[in-house]
């Protein structure tokens, strides 16, 4: 199992787009010791997730890089300040600690939220103690919304283009981490089913990705 507050990411070779380009160790998801209870179950129940209102919404230029603050996604009730997440020498991308399961992170060496490139923020799925930041996550469709408070004052809002439940097995690091040269934005959880056990083989199976592009600015 890998150590408690990081998610274990062996070893695929991925570009992660930002303001220097990198080729770090980073591939298929998997829940951290400790964070899953046994007991937990395998998927949310269903929410009332508001119909999406604004399916396809335009692109919009790319603003300058600054900090992100803040995560919202209203249509499942999500707001979390940004923690900044960096990649640990063994190649781990490292994420919120499970101890605070509701904080969600962003990779602070990439791409910041509404600049050119892939954007990538992160969260756990559950906890020892229930459900996590991204719990519902797999609830959000094409059209549904993603706000980041900036530093600058501004906000950046993306329009989700799609989600995508990937195995952690095939998962697809040029598709989640390349970029496309316009402003977009993933957000990434564990999924799938969960398998406890020992080293190399515990954890969730899998991961739920959400993309979307950059459609609005306030």
């Amino acid at each position: 199992m890998s150590a408690p507050g990081r998610y274990r990411l062996p070893g695929v070779r991925a570009p992660l787009a930002g303001t220097t380009a990198l080729a770090v160790l980073i591939g298929a998801w998997f829940a951290a010791e400790g964070v899953r209870n046994a007991d937990a179950v395998e998927a949310p129940p269903r929410i009332s997730v508001p119909a999406p209102q604004h399916v396809g919404a335009p692109e919009v230029p790319p603003l300058a890089p600054s900090q992100p603050l803040t995560i919202r996604i209203p249509a499942i009730g999500v707001e979390s300040m940004l923690v900044g997440l960096t990649v640990r020498p063994d190649g781990s991308l490292d994420v919120p600690s499970p101890e605070t399961p509701q904080l969600a992170g962003w990779y602070e060496q990439g791409t910041s939220p509404g600049a050119a490139g892939t954007a990538l923020t992160v969260g756990h799925y559950d906890s020892a103690t229930g459900p996590a930041v991204f719990y519902h996550l797999s609830q959000l469709g094409p059209g549904h919304t993603v706000e980041i408070d900036r530093a600058d004052g501004r906000t950046a809002v993306f329009t989700v283009d799609s989600v995508e439940l990937h195995d952690g097995s095939a998962f697809p690091d040029s598709k989640v981490y390349g970029t496309t040269g316009r402003p977009e934005l993933r957000v990434i959880t564990c999924g799938g089913s969960y398998q406890p056990g020992g080293p190399g083989a515990g954890g969730y199976q899998g991961n739920t990705v959400v993309y979307a592009h950059l459609s609005g600015v306030r």
